[in-house]
């Protein structure tokens, strides 16, 4: 066997035992005291203007509320899927339902978001 063929099949052994990990990514979000959070541990949340798997925050909105972003790779399973932004983002969502932080919790477990604009934006739960 000469050396090239045998870097070579030690490089196809190598993909093929990394393959199954790739193909099952690790959930996008965990459950931490009865909520969803990041893994950051930040605080994630939904907006009640977010209708059939659309986000309707944008701009302004989407700079206060990051999506919880995901890559155009990211493949949903069980209750999670992605969707697609109107900026062409892709975005996590829980059961139907998109997922963001809020740029005013600066420490993990902080939900200062919870209940704002007249109760819009809650606390995300499994």
């Amino acid at each position: 066997m000469t050396r090239s063929s045998f870097s070579l099949k030690a490089l196809l052994l190598g993909a093929v035992l990394a393959l199954p990990g790739l193909a099952f990514s690790a959930e996008p979000a965990m459950i931490k005291d009865g909520v969803l959070v990041d893994h950051k541990g930040m605080t994630l949340y939904t907006f009640a203007k977010d209708a059939d798997g659309k986000s309707m925050c944008n701009d302004q909105c989407a700079t206060n509320w990051p999506p919880l972003k995901a890559e155009s790779t990211d493949k949903g399973e069980g209750k999670w899927t992605t969707i697609i932004r109107d900026d062409q983002q892709v975005q996590w969502a829980y059961d139907g339902k998109p997922l963001y932080t809020f740029v005013m919790d600066k420490k993990a477990g902080e939900k200062k978001g919870d209940g704002k604009m007249d109760g819009a934006w809650k606390v995300a739960k499994p």
